[in-house]
């Protein structure tokens, strides 16, 4: 794989060129932004790399989330399809649940998303008591824990991506602090062709797909590593 980042657009050209483009250094020698990135847009007070997720999300209409290790990466829309299915091992969220392999945790905050076209984490955290409130000067009660645990393992089993960042504004109307993620699922997001598509190859053929797509664009990489990424 060989790619630089010193522009929004190249970030997108990477994305529609390799398909799987992971943000932070991994198994893979080489294959990050982090590794592939010029520090100026890295590590910048001004737009780089972090300011540029939403409009390429947007943009290209890929899907974004933590799909490696709980780790972030942009994966291409076409090669979304192939891994929630492999990841999803054939299961709609629903016939998970059915079958016990979803924990309670996840059937509860999955819910909250499924509910919504999407929803901001804020939002999220606040419908499902993540987040402490108090009366009077006393705690009412304590907050659901897990949230980063759970949505993490959402994104990772092929149910739950990031759409968009929202960010806060100032009394100027000038944005600051870091974006926050707006969650949907990958059916809302991409409309009701998404469960033909998706389901369309068993989950091995899948991961059969994705995994000669990694090794098409990381020819070098040892066989063992490409396998130990992609999980």
């Amino acid at each position: 794989m060989k790619f630089y980042i010193k522009t929004k657009q190249d970030l997108i050209d990477a994305i529609e060129e390799y398909g799987i483009v992971p943000f932070f250094s991994n198994e893979i020698k080489g294959f990050s932004i982090e590794e592939n990135c010029d520090p100026k847009v890295y590590f910048s007070d001004g737009p780089g790399v972090w300011e540029w997720k939403g409009p390429v999300i947007l943009e290209t209409k890929c899907a974004y989330g933590k799909f490696f290790h709980k780790k972030a990466a942009y994966v291409r829309k076409d090669l979304y399809y192939d891994l929630a299915n492999y990841r999803r091992d054939g299961y709609d969220f629903d016939a998970r649940v059915s079958d016990g392999l979803a924990n309670y945790n996840e059937e509860f905050l999955y819910n909250i998303i499924a509910s919504h076209h999407s929803i901001l984490s804020k939002t999220a955290k606040a419908i499902g008591g993540y987040v402490k409130t108090k009366e009077k000067g006393k705690d009412a009660w304590q907050p659901r824990k897990g949230f980063d645990t759970t949505i993490a393992n959402l994104q990772m089993k092929g149910y739950v991506l990031i759409t968009d960042f929202d960010y806060e504004t100032d009394k100027n109307g000038e944005f600051y602090g870091w974006g926050i993620a707006r969650y949907a699922t990958p059916e809302e997001y991409y409309g009701k062709g998404f469960a033909k598509k998706c389901y369309k190859r068993t989950p091995e053929e899948s991961y059969r797909k994705l995994l000669r797509q990694l090794k098409k664009i990381n020819p070098e990489a040892a066989q063992e590593d490409l396998i130990r990424f992609l999980g």
